[in-house]
């Protein structure tokens, strides 16, 4: 355990949408040791964080505090103590009514030394995503931001109501949905006009954002009538009637979906962010080293001994090289070999380290390998016979045909291949080789396994059809998240579109009687967010 006083980060994670979330929020959060976080954020920001940090929940929704104010405080101080980097990750902006101020109070106290990293607050953002901007100059000139939530039993308020309801153009009020009967009836009493318009914005900047027009005497019946619940802002003031001609993002192609993507990076995915939809991140597979390298080494040791290297993903290709730098082989060894790549990001992974792709068959799977390798060496043979003929005048054109179309078997003779590989893979491509005379050698340079995920969070949404589609880059992929999510996977299954790279995964899928709703034709992530933009199009019109 260290010794001595940490630092403490008071950080503000944005109201939702986690492009929201600073740079400098984001730099801190990567560094905590310790993180001690709240209910109201986008818990996908944790997946940005150490996994060797301690996670503490100090929730508080809807009036339930899993921690009290009291507890928040001690623990802060206390993991500070210990000489951690403490991050206090909090909903919106820790200073707009997030209690900021006072923990801030208790480490001054304590002597411990901490910063304050602002955050995107809900008052603003949520009117900007629902298209009512809080000032204008024809509109409104100031603004006022105001707790909802004031306790209305109280026999004198802290707000001023007699100035609050005429001196401000626009009031904004947070958490304001269970008090909105009398909130709105004070700001009538006090001088506002019941014609005001008002905007009601539940889950502001996020895909389930929902947001209700009225005017101030209809706004609470017209709330209940659409069952809107916390967390809400309201927005009061002539800027309202600004939402029609700026609303932008319930316009966007891909608004109100939540794609869950399964796979270790989600590279490949941002387009369909760009579209609006919101990527929940949740990684059934984990790649990680072979548990012996003894295969691979071999291989190393030989390299100069293949004519083809050939790599089906960025995983074999980053293990491979990792390992034979690790062996400190010089990367010059791989002179004259050929090397193959299965689909465009794997062949960039390759160049990476400077080295050219000599063949990306068309078809990403093990079929279109062989098709191309077939078609490379018939071409190889084509060109040897063609030379031969041209150095022997007697060679007749029919025996050159005869040799041409000779029997597969002898087409790969004396040709050795190797494919550094994932621990379970397909023996489609590799029983072909040998079949047409080939040597293949299949070393295990990394395995895929099941990481320790729980699945609460991304459980609650799918049971409350909050995930609308759910895509596998793998059987993998899909086998651990039924075993993660439990017994009633399926049926939550059953509440989203499911998207698949390729045949294979989509076989997997079908056999545990589920149907597959979008697959693309190449079986490549870029391909499958393609035909998944098209879904979602289709499915809007």
């Amino acid at each position: 355990m260290k010794s001595g006083k940490g630092i403490v980060y008071l950080v503000g994670a944005g109201p939702g949408d986690i492009g929201l979330l600073t740079v400098k929020g984001m730099r801190y959060l990567q560094k905590a040791e310790v993180v001690i976080y709240d209910f109201h954020l986008n818990a996908q920001i944790l997946n940005y964080i150490n996994h060797d940090a301690e996670f503490i929940y100090a929730g508080k929704r809807g009036g339930h505090h899993t921690m009290t104010q009291d507890e928040i405080n001690a623990v802060i101080v206390e993991k500070a103590k210990e000489g951690k980097v403490v991050c206090r990750l909090k909903g919106g902006d820790p200073f707009v009514f997030g209690r900021g101020g006072e923990e801030a109070q208790v480490l001054a106290k304590a002597g411990i030394e901490f910063e304050v990293v602002p955050g995107v607050s809900s008052s603003v953002a949520a009117p900007a995503y629902a298209g009512i901007p809080l000032t204008h100059r024809l509109f409104s000139s100031s603004f006022a931001v105001i707790p909802g939530y004031e306790d209305t039993t109280k026999e004198e308020s802290a707000i001023d109501w007699s100035k609050l309801a005429t001196g401000v153009g626009t009031l904004v009020f947070l958490m304001a949905v269970k008090n909105i009967d009398v909130l709105t009836a004070k700001l009538i009493e006090n001088g506002r006009s019941p014609e005001t318009p008002v905007a009601v914005i539940r889950w502001g900047t996020r895909p389930d954002q929902k947001t209700v027009v009225s005017t101030l005497k209809d706004i609470a019946s017209l709330v209940r009538e659409k069952d809107i619940k916390p967390p809400a802002v309201m927005v009061v003031g002539d800027v309202v009637n600004l939402r029609q001609e700026l609303k932008w993002y319930e316009k966007k192609p891909m608004f109100g979906h939540r794609i869950l993507v399964t796979r270790e990076h989600s590279g490949g995915f941002e387009t369909l962010e760009e579209l609006g939809a919101e990527i929940i991140r949740f990684s059934t597979v984990e790649i990680v080293p072979p548990d012996k390298w003894d295969e691979l080494d071999r291989a190393v040791d030989n390299i100069s001994s293949y004519d083809w290297l050939i790599f089906t993903s960025s995983n074999g290709v980053k293990y491979f090289f990792r390992r034979l730098f690790d062996r400190d082989i010089d990367i010059r060894e791989l002179k004259g070999i050929k090397i193959c790549a299965i689909g465009t990001k794997t062949a960039d992974e390759v160049r990476k380290f400077g080295l050219r792709v000599d063949l990306v068959p068309e078809k990403f799977r093990a079929e279109g390998l062989i098709e191309a390798f077939v078609k490379e060496a018939e071409d190889r043979k084509l060109r040897r016979y063609e030379d031969e003929k041209s150095n022997l005048p007697n060679f007749s054109t029919s025996k050159l045909q005869s040799l041409i179309q000779s029997p597969n078997p002898e087409l790969l003779k004396g040709m050795r291949f190797l494919l550094p590989r994932a621990e379970v893979a397909r023996e489609v491509f590799p029983a072909k080789v040998r079949e047409l005379g080939g040597i293949i050698d299949l070393p295990v340079a990394y395995r895929a396994v099941k990481p320790e995920l729980h699945g609460k969070r991304l459980r609650r949404f799918l049971r409350e059809g909050r995930i609308t589609i759910a895509t596998f880059t793998s059987a993998a992929t899909f086998n651990n998240f039924r075993e993660i999510m439990g017994e009633d996977a399926d049926i939550m299954l059953k509440k989203v579109a499911i998207a698949v790279i390729g045949p294979v995964t989509a076989k997997s899928i079908e056999k545990a009687g589920l149907k597959v709703d979008i697959m693309p034709e190449e079986s490549t992530v870029e391909a499958m967010v393609e035909e998944i933009k098209k879904w979602a199009i289709k499915e809007v019109r």
